[in-house]
């Protein structure tokens, strides 16, 4: 990244000072390199100076920032980067980049393609990211886009900084709430065919219910009442196993979301993992045996807090003891490095025991993120639309995406960080004009392909490769020099969704850059037969932009129209 490079140029302008007697000895401080708050203030800035003053008064000696920072910027190794290092205040060095080589990163964004911007930090590490986990009992409801959305987009922004990530959805199709889809999905299968079968009192009441009844009917026909309800209440735990999953995978398909596997929570049982999982805490003495169950050892590692429950008294594994095993399996036995789990904001009170299930296995507790979102507000004409799924009032996700279209879901849903509350605008989602972000941003892509193809029809070429290199000097007026600057900008914008594990910067930098372009169009005539190399020049300029608009878009999960 450009900050990284500028700290390696200012760490050799330290040590050549130091060599040449202008600075003491004393031991070189990290180099921080920041953007300042104002433009005015140049690219980049650094307080480096009044670091290396604390360090040397700290060595016994006398010094003054601003003569430090003096003695940094005369011995700023020759370079094509910097442009000017100017002093400010008591001792910051504000540093601005060198016109000809911002011009010359047209030509990198243009060779690399859709790879521009995409970052190595997380070469050779595996991590896991596991998002939506829905139970099981019906058609994703619009409250779980959210976790959709940031669980993809989250993924999305780790490949491109390096990382190998297996996308995960943990189907909890084990327990009291698939039992009672089970006995509802009968019990409906049977109304539908005339017998009087209730629905049972923790049931699920939503019509989608009387659909998988239907097509029950339609592939078994009356099957499963010609046998005692116990024995069709297990045949059909698969068969509506399989009808939701199928509902569930094309309902997230619409928004862009796939998964690298499906991983079945019963199967932790079918296949002998829990009781692995706990022999193997076990034996690293982390159970304990009391008042008839099993206990997992929390308080060893939690002040204030309880030992957990993991085998009741009735021999029957607690929830917890699915969460032991599921995760015993991601780092013992798949050796994941890292994973995240993307959970509502109200299973915060189950973060701090998954963090001491971490040091009992004997792992990093941080190699396991818990990353928390807050709750959506859907808005229709100034009033929220409330979700009910267990009153049958349930709003489906398909069904707000029939209404706005995936990428306003998703663009939506990640303009705030994912511990804030989101206020969804249906209205304005829907419309066609500025106000509308995403629109906005879009058509800002599809301007630039109309351009292109407008250019292509007057006869100007904008192939990168009819760009020579002296012609890069052309972009020369501040609108050119500002774009040019906010498309580097989209490392930055990578790495700060990576290491805050929220991508929503994503969203107010397509913003920006699709404004800068704007300017830049307004104030710069691109496609001007009378000056066909400067065309050129703002046509390789022009198709750099859409280059890192789309990548930027596509990270998001939102697509980049060619017209609209």
């Amino acid at each position: 990244m450009l900050s990284t490079k500028i700290q390696t140029i200012v760490q050799q302008a330290l040590q050549h000072a130091q060599t040449a007697g202008a600075l003491p000895a004393f031991d070189l401080p990290t180099v921080d390199v920041t953007r300042p708050k104002q433009a005015e203030h140049g690219d980049y800035s650094s307080n480096v100076a009044m670091v290396a003053a604390a360090a040397i008064r700290k060595a016994g000696g006398a010094a003054n920032p601003r003569q430090i920072a003096q003695a940094i910027v005369d011995h700023l190794p020759a370079n094509a980067l910097i442009g000017a290092a100017e002093l400010a205040g008591p001792g910051f060095i504000n540093f601005r980049l060198a016109d000809g080589w911002l011009q010359a990163q047209v030509g990198v964004i243009l060779e690399q393609g859709e790879a521009f911007g995409n970052l190595d930090r997380g070469v050779g590490q595996r991590w896991q990211v596991e998002y939506v986990s829905a139970n099981p009992t019906g058609p994703i409801h619009y409250g779980g886009a959210r976790n959709a959305v940031l669980g993809d987009s989250v993924a999305n922004v780790l490949a491109a900084a390096g990382y190998q990530v297996q996308r995960e959805f943990y189907v909890n199709d084990r327990g009291a709430q698939f039992d009672a889809f089970i006995a509802t999905l009968y019990a409906r299968y049977a109304q539908k065919q005339g017998r009087d079968e209730p629905v049972p009192e923790n049931g699920y009441l939503g019509d989608y219910m009387y659909d998988y009844a239907q097509q029950l009917i339609g592939e078994h026909g009356d099957h499963f009442l010609q046998m005692p309800k116990t024995e069709a209440l297990q045949m059909l735990r698969p068969i509506g196993h399989t009808l939701v999953i199928g509902e569930l995978e094309r309902d997230l398909a619409r928004i862009g979301v796939r998964f690298d596997r499906w991983f079945s929570e019963q199967s932790l049982y079918d296949e002998g993992l829990v009781e692995q999982a706990l022999d193997y805490l076990d034996q690293r003495g982390e159970l304990v045996h009391r008042d008839g169950a099993i206990w997992f050892t929390a308080s060893k590692y939690l002040k204030n807090d309880q030992d957990v429950v993991v085998v009741r008294s009735n021999g029957a594994p607690s929830y917890f003891a699915s969460d032991i095993a599921y995760h015993y399996d991601k780092f013992v036995r798949r050796r994941f490095d890292h994973v995240v789990n993307v959970w509502a904001v109200d299973h915060q009170g189950h973060v701090p025991r998954m963090k001491a299930m971490m040091q009992a296995f004997g792992l990093d507790p941080n190699q396991l993120t818990i990353l928390m979102y807050d709750l959506v507000k859907l808005m229709r004409n100034g009033q929220e639309v409330k979700l009910s799924k267990r009153k049958g009032a349930i709003l489906t996700l398909q069904e707000v995406v029939e209404e706005v279209g995936p990428d306003a879901l998703r663009f939506n849903l990640l303009t705030r960080s994912p511990e804030s509350t989101i206020e969804f605008d249906l209205d304005l989602a829907m419309q066609q004009t500025n106000d509308n972000p995403v629109y906005y941003v879009q058509y800002s892509h599809a301007r630039i392909c109309s351009i292109m193809n407008r250019a292509t029809e007057e006869g100007l070429a904008n192939d990168p490769s009819s760009i020579v290199n002296g012609s890069w000097s052309l972009l020369a007026h501040p609108s050119e020099l500002a774009l040019i600057r906010k498309l580097l900008e989209v490392e930055e914008q990578i790495e700060l969704a990576v290491e805050k594990l929220s991508p929503h910067n994503l969203t107010h930098y397509a913003m920006e850059l699709a404004r800068t372009f704007n300017a830049f169009y307004r104030d710069c005539r691109v496609v001007d037969a009378g000056e066909p190399e400067l065309s050129r020049a703002r046509l390789a300029l022009s198709q750099a932009a859409r280059i890192v608009l789309a990548k930027t878009l596509r990270l998001m999960g939102v697509s980049a129209p060619v017209t609209m």
